[in-house]
């Protein structure tokens, strides 16, 4: 029973996102422009609103949290992906396996319930106004951001004690550019059909249901600003349309990954490729380019130290 419990394997080889050597080297390079572009970006983003006294609000404070979020989620995945694809044999260690996947969930659920807050914190603004000062008040903010902090924490650990159980004692082949749950815990020397179940609960589940509850508050929330007559109409449709537009790209690819038995489909690597490196650094940009407020402070910051 001991030999058929240790963890024989010790390293995963990453198959890669794709074997063709040009198509390789043509993402390596459209995803480091992107980087050198979008990245400073979310830290301007960050840096404008932990300096501006104008963007003090609750919806700035959730905005840069996001922004932080996302530009660390970032670099759990891409880096290495960057150096792997300049090297022959792609390997990673099964603690680093381990380390990678945890925090992939760690910071991708503590996303996924930011948006949950930032949803909340739009109902409370628009279907009750009255109260919104005194409800999401700074202490209220921070214990907020303790929670989603904490359940990503939940989320992600209840996945690795799930995998650490397993055992490892034949193929070390993982076909995809990062350790994922649905690919690793396919090497199991066991079977895997209970532990594949409870993580499509906890992964595949949980997330279908936070995007149709998301998806549920903002129909209610926008049906409420159309009937309004309020001068703060379209600024407040402008910021619920580009919450749904982040929940779509944020959602999206996570149900189509985490909501089925953990079997390959061919769209499989575009799908992770956008979800755990494109679509992250994108969803600040997003709401920046649609925010007024933050455009104008970032010319004034970029200004004073330009100047």
């Amino acid at each position: 029973m001991a030999s058929e419990n240790s963890t024989v394997v010790t390293e995963f080889i990453l198959l890669g996102l794709t074997q063709s050597h040009n198509i390789q080297l043509l993402v390596f390079v459209l995803v480091l422009i992107f980087y050198l572009i979008i990245l400073p970006g979310n830290f301007l983003i960050i840096l404008t609103i932990r300096t501006d006294p104008g963007l003090t609000a609750p919806l700035y404070f959730f905005l840069g949290n996001l922004a932080f979020l996302d530009a660390s989620y970032s670099f759990i995945v891409a880096p290495r992906m960057l150096v792997d694809f300049l090297s022959e044999k792609k390997v990673i260690s099964y603690r680093g396996c381990i380390t990678q996947l945890f925090f992939l969930h760690f910071l991708g659920g503590g996303e996924g319930l930011l948006l949950v807050v930032m949803a909340l914190d739009r109902y409370i603004a628009i279907c009750r106004p009255l109260h919104y000062s005194t409800v999401m008040n700074p202490r209220a903010c921070y214990a907020l951001l303790l929670a989603l902090w904490l359940g990503g924490f939940v989320h992600s650990i209840i996945q690795v004690a799930l995998i650490l159980r397993l055992p490892f004692c034949g193929p070390n082949q993982l076909d995809n550019f990062f350790c994922d749950v649905p690919q690793v815990i396919k090497l199991a020397c066991t079977d895997i059909f209970v532990v594949e179940l409870l993580m499509v609960f906890n992964s595949g589940l949980l997330t279908l249901l936070c995007f149709l509850g998301l998806l549920a508050s903002y129909a209610v929330i926008i049906c409420r600003v159309h009937r309004s007559s309020s001068e703060g109409k379209n600024k407040a449709l402008s910021t619920c349309t580009t919450h749904v537009i982040i929940i779509l790209i944020m959602f999206g690819p996570a149900i189509f990954i985490y909501t089925r038995p953990f079997r390959a489909f061919p769209a499989d690597k575009v799908v992770s490729l956008f979800h755990t490196v494109i679509f992250p650094l994108l969803n600040p940009v997003i709401y920046t380019l649609r925010n007024q407020e933050i455009k104008a402070s970032m010319r004034r910051l970029l200004n004073q130290h330009l100047a």
